[in-house]
């Protein structure tokens, strides 16, 4: 029984680490993305002018 808890236990805790894991790649991935646009956006506005 004591087994079967740990088991589970560390299975959860695994799960969890795992989507902490993704969604923090996928916030970074999109904060780049949003200051790459913005890089681009300046450097089209300056080259006009």
């Amino acid at each position: 029984m004591n087994n079967k808890f740990f088991v589970i236990f560390i299975s959860v805790v695994g799960g969890v680490a795992a989507i902490t894991a993704a969604l923090t790649a996928y916030l970074i991935v999109k904060e780049r993305q949003k200051r790459d646009e913005e890089e681009l956006e300046h450097y089209l506005d300056s080259s006009i002018q």
